[in-house]
């Protein structure tokens, strides 16, 4: 464990000054990221038309436990001359704005990130030829080599929070686009469903 905690220090001393930058970033998106998917649940796993087929013979037969589930519940307890596309936008306003927290922050850090690991590549640089116009290969700064080190681990540090973190967004994307589509859609499945229930009848 030591020996861990030994490379983690010598890691982020060689990284330069970015490496905090770096670290908080990364802490902030992975908070954003998990908070936009545990908002992003849908709530069950059953078919949209199933699930309004149940709201329509009890809204509270619907569990509220995701952002496509609660908004069925909501609908349901609608009197059926409510069901139109207005009044399921109003009632369910909350819950699409709800899909979009964080989005913006995910994005701009993620984007951030490699910038901040290119400055710290750019001062890397600078070291490098500072240290190659004194001659200096050993010094306290690092040198030569403390330049060159910093250079790349600064660049992979921004390039490792990066990556994965817009793969992540972007699978969170789809997500939420395919959740709106569902909530959208909500209008005309409780028509069709009142329609048949009448044509039963």
């Amino acid at each position: 464990m030591g020996s861990f905690w030994t490379e983690v220090t010598t890691l982020w001393a060689q990284g330069g000054f970015v490496m905090p930058w770096l670290v908080g970033s990364s802490l902030a998106l992975w908070w954003a990221i998990g908070e936009r998917a545990f908002t992003l649940r849908r709530g069950s796993r059953k078919g949209l038309d199933n699930l309004v087929e149940t709201a329509t013979r009890g809204p509270d037969t619907v569990p509220e436990r995701g952002i496509v589930a609660a908004a069925i519940a909501r609908v349901g307890r609608l009197a059926p001359h409510q069901r139109d596309e207005g009044h399921v936008r109003e009632a369910v306003a909350d819950l699409l704005v709800a899909l979009d927290r964080h989005r913006v922050l995910i994005t701009s850090l993620a984007a951030t990130a490699p910038l901040i690991g290119l400055l710290g590549t750019v001062s890397g640089m600078i070291e490098t030829f500072d240290a190659l116009t004194t001659m200096s290969f050993h010094s306290s700064s690092g040198g030569i080599a403390g330049g060159i080190s910093e250079a790349l681990i600064s660049t992979q540090m921004g390039l490792a929070v990066a990556i994965p973190a817009l793969l992540v967004g972007r699978l969170l994307d789809q997500t939420q686009h395919r959740l709106e589509d569902e909530l959208l859609a909500l209008p005309e499945l409780f028509a069709a469903h009142q329609a048949r229930a009448h044509g039963g009848a």
